[in-house]
């Protein structure tokens, strides 16, 4: 992530799913009904792909355009491979 980039709402985002990840701890000690617990898991998952999704628009709207708005060849070859590798990962 760029210097200066705006990542508060990441942050308060990101301490909301711990929160949600000790709630589903607690559910567990508790031996909560399971789809209950699933459910709650479901919640944060979803919320960290939202961030997850945030922090890739952010990389690609700087890192990304600036790289490949800039001349020279050999960074804006790094940072598409880069991407590349990113998503690469997904289909594992």
């Amino acid at each position: 992530m760029k210097k200066g980039t705006d990542q508060r709402a990441k942050l308060v985002a990101l301490k909301r799913i711990e929160g949600q990840v000790r709630g589903v701890q607690k559910m567990i000690e508790e031996k909560r009904y399971c789809i209950d617990i699933l459910r709650a898991i479901g919640a944060a998952a979803g919320a960290l792909k939202s961030v997850e999704a945030e922090i890739l628009k952010t990389h690609l709207n700087a890192c990304v355009k600036t790289a490949v708005e800039g001349s020279s060849k050999k960074e804006k070859d790094a940072k598409l491979n880069e991407v590349y590798q990113f998503f690469k990962g997904f289909r594992k």
